[in-house]
């Protein structure tokens, strides 16, 4: 099930904050360390409650090598993780690479054995450690794009999708490069508490509040084309038009393109096509005025583009797995509880 929508991840202690275990071990990247800490703990409710309590944690506890010219000190050992909610673990070239199924070392593969029931994330190539404690096998899952074919001839039980931003396969969610974990952990927070929560900590933390986990990786590839126009003009022009019934031509036209041409940009853009992401906005909107607002269903639908409440009913049950009434239930209670 993905993570939003279902609610489950909110904190399941009244009162007390998710707790986040971060398991660093030498040759972290001190960016995938920062980039959690800056956006889980930046997670506030209404009244201005810590939504998240965060753990830097390792498996001897003590200073810890980074892959820059300073190390970092991990206060905690792997009995942090044993108690979290969420464990998240960064990225380590000095031994993600080399890690095979099965192999991981036994102090590492305790540390995620205790961590039964949480959930697990990892960023760039700490993908390779959920995958060789087996936690990958019969899961999609993806990694930084350089690695990904190591990845997946190492982890043949593993469905590598190597061009996207990040996996959410339920309880075990994986990440690009050192950027996408800015994606990923936004994800976990709006299927935490909601999309207003995610858009407050991003506006915060001044980075994009939603990239679609199926957009494109920024992968280096020779370009049929010399020059291609971008089609950023067009997505802000639907933006602001979400309510409206919006056409593919009426898109393509806002580039002075045809419809072949600027689809298939659209795509190398986004990872997705037009219409996909149009639809994906459209939920957006509505799950904000779900969250913020007493409107009904079916005002709602109109207003996000949906036309009816209908037809709001079937693109949320597709994509978050619960009604628009449940929605608002679970995020307008967690909001209010805060």
């Amino acid at each position: 099930m993905s993570g939003e929508g279902a609610g489950e991840r909110t904190e399941g202690r009244a009162g007390v904050p998710h707790r986040v275990a971060v398991l660093v071990r030498d040759g972290v990247l001190p960016m995938e360390l920062g980039l959690v800490h800056q956006l889980f703990g930046n997670a506030r409710s209404p009244r201005g409650t810590r939504l998240y309590e965060l753990t830097t944690c390792a498996l001897t506890p003590g200073r810890i090598r980074t892959d820059a010219d300073f190390p970092v000190y991990a206060e905690h050992g792997p009995e942090a993780v044993a108690v979290a909610d969420t464990v998240i673990v960064p990225a380590s070239h000095e031994e993600d690479e080399s890690l095979m199924p099965g192999e991981l070392p036994p102090a590492l593969a305790a540390a995620l054995d205790s961590a039964s029931g949480a959930r697990i994330a990892s960023i760039c190539t700490g993908a390779f450690v959920l995958a060789a404690a087996g936690l990958l096998d019969g899961r999609r899952a993806t990694t930084h794009w350089l690695s990904a074919d190591l990845f997946a001839r190492t982890f043949p039980a593993v469905t590598v999708a190597p061009d996207v931003l990040y996996v959410d396969e339920g309880p075990v969610l994986t990440s690009a490069g050192e950027a996408a974990g800015i994606d990923l952990c936004l994800h976990m927070i709006r299927g935490d508490h909601g999309a207003a929560v995610a858009a407050e900590v991003a506006r915060r933390n001044v980075v994009p509040p939603h990239r679609e986990g199926g957009q494109a990786q920024y992968i280096r590839r020779p370009l049929a084309e010399p020059r291609l126009t971008s089609t950023g003009r067009a997505r802000q022009w639907a933006q602001e038009r979400l309510g409206e019934p919006l056409t593919l031509a009426e898109l393509a036209g806002q580039e002075s393109m045809s419809i072949r041409t600027f689809s298939r940009r659209f795509r190398e853009e986004t990872g997705l096509t037009p219409m996909q992401w149009l639809t994906q906005r459209r939920v957006d909107r509505a799950r904000e005025l779900l969250e913020e607002t007493d409107r009904t269903v079916d005002r709602i639908a109109a207003e996000a583009g949906f036309g009816t409440g209908a037809s709001l009913r079937q693109h949320f049950q597709a994509g978050l797995g619960v009604s628009p009434g449940a929605y608002r239930m679970t995020f307008r209670g967690t909001r209010g509880a805060g």
